[in-house]
């Protein structure tokens, strides 16, 4: 006797075969045919009308004994079953284990003494058949039926297992470590001294629905307003002031609180008396439709409540942006009296006569920073001298106001950097810059922009919106905002020269500038372009034709702020002259608003070379989620937005920067109480 095994999705079938040699061999059909249904589960009752389907598919010949082959299977309970089929009921894809005898394409049977070898699989085979009777043993000699292809692809498929079950594995250890070291690396950074209601320690934490009874008491007061108001409609005076009353409960529990650790130990309590206070109301007012109406009411109410709070809020901050700190003020004011009062103004003119030289000298670094704000130009000036390896050689020019003149010389002959060489100049000294050279400056002196920008019409600043407020910001209305433009007029032996804003702040040594190849550019910036952020279509408006037809809406934007200018090419450019060009075509403010970014975009088109982002990171006024890195890493860091660093708007995680180089212990700071 000898088996082989068959699987099917669904069957594990073993079948054990009896086979009668009745005078000759027995023949493989000459027509195969691949339609053998016996992996259905098999039924002692309904064995032969299982294979009866297929017994017309296959042929054989007639003239041949047939053979009886007994089948053990095991049904969907696990239980040992045995079934009969006939040889000619057998497709063509079942053949005999031993291929050597295989005559011209016939397979015949062959006795059991043929495989003595096969013993685990005969053994196997002896003890599934155990329960046989004598009679069919006896009847048939035994024969082994096997396909050794498909054995074939078993062994094959369980090694392919064996081998993707050990890949697996080994992938599994990795991850494991991979987070292991990701967790104690995280758990290095933890910063367990955290107190108050960030700590992570604290009890709120523990649960995710750590707000919920203070939610609950919120959700309570909107509703006991809502019935409040129908009981007041409907001249139910008690409940309405029941209501009311627990409504000023509700709001002196929540007082401040953030979260439900925040909440006295009274507050479920008063949510408790709250919810009875509500289910009164609800037996003696509820109505769905009314309901829904003051809830919709009171919808609409709150809307136009954050809608107001947002002008205003927007508002408010754009004054403070353009307003100017008193103790800044006071600083100028100190600093302005006591020059006069110990005659430094008439010491300076000497000293700058000595410096002259410096002052106008290519071989050297030189710097242009025009300011009003005596504070923000000293910390450009003294991070960029810090920084410097080799301060000597580095010059600033700066330019300031009649106002802040005094200011600012006094604050530079009492706390200039010791190497480095400073100007100071005031822009009213420039006899050039008049309005019949200056097409902005004739611009600024016109009554109309006059009334633009007080609105003179309009009591409410509020109601102009929040895109015209910044534009009414006092700077674009100094010509210390556009000078920039003058560059070669007011340093006419420079050849080279870099502009900074004074909202910046240096962290890296600026000398590599100057040896930039710009290519024949006149501007060099760091584009601030990403996607499809701050392009020319957002500065410039191409509806217009005149820009539409000269511009790409699509042209990558850039910024002042950290800008090297080359000024031998700008002088053979004539680019002073573009930009006038282009402001007589905004008389009108049609082609852009007011600003000297738009018509910088316009004047350096095409001439501008980009920079490394990494010299000029920008955002630390606006965007409180810039990547810290970045930060760190950038030559210079520029506060541009409403958030400068010395007002109180400004984002504590971005001060350090520059109050590091803020001369804090300095008399006249203190005696105007700046301090950290």
């Amino acid at each position: 006797m000898t088996t082989f095994s068959r699987s099917a999705a669904f069957l594990s079938l073993v079948v054990v075969l009896h086979a009668v040699h009745v005078g000759g061999a027995i023949l493989e059909s000459q027509a195969p045919h691949r339609e053998l249904k016996a992996y259905r589960p098999l039924q002692d009752n309904n064995l032969e009308e299982v294979y009866a389907s297929s017994a017309a598919a296959v042929h054989y010949d007639p003239d041949l004994k047939d053979v009886n082959i007994v089948a053990t299977y095991s049904d969907h309970y696990g239980n040992i079953r045995f079934g009969r089929v006939k040889m000619g009921d057998l497709s063509t894809s079942w053949v005999f284990e031993n291929p050597a005898y295989q005559v011209s394409g016939r397979k015949k049977v062959i006795p059991r003494d043929s495989f003595q070898n096969d013993t685990g699989i005969e053994d196997n085979a002896s003890r599934s058949t155990t329960n046989q009777t004598d009679e069919s043993e006896n009847q048939f000699p035994n024969v082994e039926f096997a396909n050794p292809a498909k054995l074939k692809r078993q062994i094959l498929r369980q090694e392919r297992r064996g081998q993707r079950t050990l890949e697996l594995i080994q992938q599994e250890k990795e991850t494991d470590e991979q987070m292991q070291e990701a967790a104690i690396e995280k758990s290095m950074s933890f910063e367990n001294s955290v107190i108050g209601k960030y700590s992570i320690w604290r009890r709120d934490y523990e649960s995710p629905n750590a707000d919920a009874i203070l939610k609950l008491m919120r959700d309570q007061i909107i509703m006991a307003k809502a019935y409040a108001n129908i009981a007041k409609s409907q001249n139910v005076t008690n409940l309405y002031v029941f209501l009311m009353q627990q409504c000023g409960e509700n709001q002196r529990v929540i007082g401040k609180a953030t979260s439900d650790a925040d909440l006295p130990s009274s507050a479920l309590d008063q949510a408790k008396a709250m919810g009875h206070a509500l289910s009164l109301a609800k037996d003696e007012l509820y109505d769905c439709h009314e309901l829904a109406k003051k809830f919709r009411a009171m919808l609409q109410s709150t809307e136009r409540k954050v809608d107001g709070l947002k002008k205003k809020g927007t508002f408010l901050i754009q004054l403070a942006a353009k307003t100017f700190p008193k103790p800044l003020h006071c600083l100028s004011l100190q600093l302005a009296a006591d020059y006069f009062i110990l005659g430094f103004n008439e010491q300076d003119a000497v000293k700058e006569d000595a410096s002259r030289k410096k002052f106008e000298d290519p071989s050297l670094y030189h710097y242009a920073i025009f300011s009003d704000n005596v504070l923000a130009t000293s910390v450009v000036v003294n991070s960029t001298v810090l920084n410097a390896k080799e301060p000597q050689k580095h010059v600033f020019h700066i330019v300031t106001d009649k106002l802040n003149f005094a200011a600012m010389k006094m604050w530079f002959r009492i706390s200039a950097p010791a190497d480095a060489t400073i100007q100071v100049e005031n822009i009213n000294d420039f006899k050039w810059l008049n309005s019949s050279y200056c097409s902005v400056l004739r611009q600024l002196e016109s009554a109309r922009l006059k009334e633009y920008y007080f609105k003179a019409n309009h009591p409410s600043s509020i109601s102009a919106g929040a895109d015209n407020l910044k534009y009414r910001n006092p700077k674009y209305l100094s010509m210390l905002n556009h000078l920039r433009f003058y560059l070669p007029e007011v340093y006419p032996k420079l050849e080279k020269i870099l502009f900074l804003d004074d909202d910046i702040v240096v962290q890296k040594d600026l000398a590599p500038l100057w040896e930039i190849d710009m290519q024949g550019k006149v501007n060099g910036a760091v584009e601030t372009c990403k996607e499809s952020f701050h392009r020319f279509d957002k500065y410039l408006n191409f509806s217009n034709p005149k820009i539409s037809e000269n511009f790409e809406a699509s042209a990558c934007g850039w910024a002042f702020g950290m800008n090297m200018f080359d000024l031998k090419e700008w002088r053979k450019r004539n680019i002073t002259g573009i930009y006038h060009y282009w402001q007589d075509m905004n008389e009108d403010r049609t082609l852009w608003k007011l600003g000297s970014l738009p018509p910088g975009l316009i004047t350096f088109y095409n001439l501008t070379y980009a920079m490394e982002r990494s010299w000029h990171v920008l955002g630390l006024g606006y965007d409180p989620a810039l990547n810290q890195t970045a930060i760190e890493n950038a030559a210079v860091v520029h506060y541009n937005g409403n958030y400068k660093p010395w007002l109180g708007l400004a984002f504590a995680k971005y001060k350090p920067y520059w109050s590091k180089y803020v001369e804090y212990d300095n008399p006249y700071l203190r005696r105007c109480d700046i301090n950290e």
